[in-house]
This record gives structure tokens, sequence and C-alpha cells, in this order.
């Protein structure tokens, strides 16, 4: 089972939530698309034990310190991952991903929407888990193996 989590924005509170989420529906994954915004809320994903791949969006700050905390979890700019047998691209910003093939997911954040579209390839946006601009915070959970989901709220 995965987690998709975009656009956190510093929310703490909801960030907490994602995680014991995660954690009482067997995750093993969490893709994270983007602006988690400063190193005390990266603190939170290290508590996670699963894997976690996090990508850094347009208002991350200080991503130096993000390095330090996230390793080898984060990557700067986008980026196509090799997990569990599938190939799965990581971005913040929705650019060209109708260019984007020979993959099985896409994973992107940055527009705060909901968007989730099921086919050849899984394009997937949670949201925002923040909540701040839709007043709706939201994560996406994944079965990986049927590619069923559900749109989790915080």
């Amino acid at each position: 089972m995965w987690m998709v989590i975009s656009d956190t924005h510093d929310n703490m509170e909801n960030t907490k939530k994602a995680i014991e989420l995660a954690k009482s529906n067997n995750v093993d994954t969490i893709f994270h698309c983007g602006d988690i915004v400063s190193p005390f809320t990266a603190r939170l994903l290290t508590d996670f034990q699963g894997s976690v791949f996090v990508v850094t969006g347009n208002n991350d700050g200080e991503k130096i310190m993000l390095k330090e905390i996230l390793g080898n979890s984060l990557f700067t700019k986008p980026v196509v991952i090799i997990h569990q047998e599938k190939r799965i691209a990581l971005m913040h910003e929705p650019f060209g991903l109708e260019r984007l093939t020979d993959l099985d997911y896409i994973f992107y954040g940055h527009t705060h929407e909901i968007d989730i579209r099921p086919g050849d390839i899984f394009i997937a946006n949670p949201g925002e888990a923040c909540g701040y601009l839709s007043e709706k915070a939201t994560c996406l959970l994944l079965d990986e193996s049927t590619n069923e989901y559900e749109i989790l709220e915080l």
C-alpha cells in the first residue's frame, strides 16, 4: 500500500495525521510531491518506518537542511524512481505530463487540486495536505497491486 501526499506547507498537524493514517493502513511507501517547506516538517517524515520519496517544490526553503534530514529520499528535480518493480515519475509541477511515457505512475502536486487519472499510466495529484487553499486537506491511499485508491481527508 502506498500513500501520495503533496503541499503540506508546514502544516505539522496534518502531516502527523497523514503519517498516522499511513501506519494504520499498512502503507509501506510514502511519496511526497513537494512543498514540505521547512526542515521541522521534514523531520516528521523520518518517523515513518517505510520507504519515503520526496521531490522539492517551488516553496521549499533550506534545501541543504532538507537534504540533511531526508538524505537520499530527497530529489531536487523531477525524477523517475523504480520502486517495487514500478516506474514512477515524481514531480511537483505538472509540466509535460502528456509527454511522459514508459511509466507506471506519475505523481505530482503544486495545483492543490485532486486529479486522479487511472489508465495505462496512473496519474495522480492527491490535492493539498495543508488545506489552506481548498479548506480540504487530503492525501491518496493507493494499492499498487490493483490500482484501487481512496482519497483520505486529514
